[in-house]
């Protein structure tokens, strides 16, 4: 399976995720769902965060544009709100999975879903 088709069907597909995209751990993008656009220096912030979690806990998470309150951060993963959007951004062997939610999607259920396809590439060796 494509990188594409995992942010199409495994996560936009399920309905739990508004937008997301796929980083490797230099930050560069593998996948990305149409007009969900990370910017490099967003990228790069992200993978500083999950080398220095107590930074963004401080700073926030800036993703197209926008300031994210950081609600957790660890070395697997990363939640951040702003109003009732959201993001779960989760770590895995070789990639980042970003996912953006809007208002009406559950967190818990988003969480979900990004963690569940976590597991499931870190049990395949990415």
């Amino acid at each position: 399976m494509s990188w594409q088709q995992y942010v199409d069907s495994n996560l936009v597909g399920t309905g739990q995720v508004t937008k997301a995209a796929i980083l490797g751990h230099n930050g560069s993008l593998w996948a990305s769902s149409p007009g969900f656009n990370v910017q490099p220096n967003e990228a790069a912030e992200l993978v500083e965060g999950f080398k220095d979690s107590e930074k963004i806990r401080a700073t926030g998470i800036h993703l197209e544009g926008a300031k994210y309150l950081t609600l957790r951060a660890d070395e697997r993963s990363i939640y951040a709100k702003k109003g009732a959007d959201g993001l779960a951004i989760v770590k895995t062997t070789q990639a980042i999975i970003v996912a953006y939610y809007k208002e009406g999607i559950q967190p818990g259920s988003c969480v979900k879903v990004v963690e569940g396809l976590a597991d499931y590439l870190i049990s395949v060796g990415y």
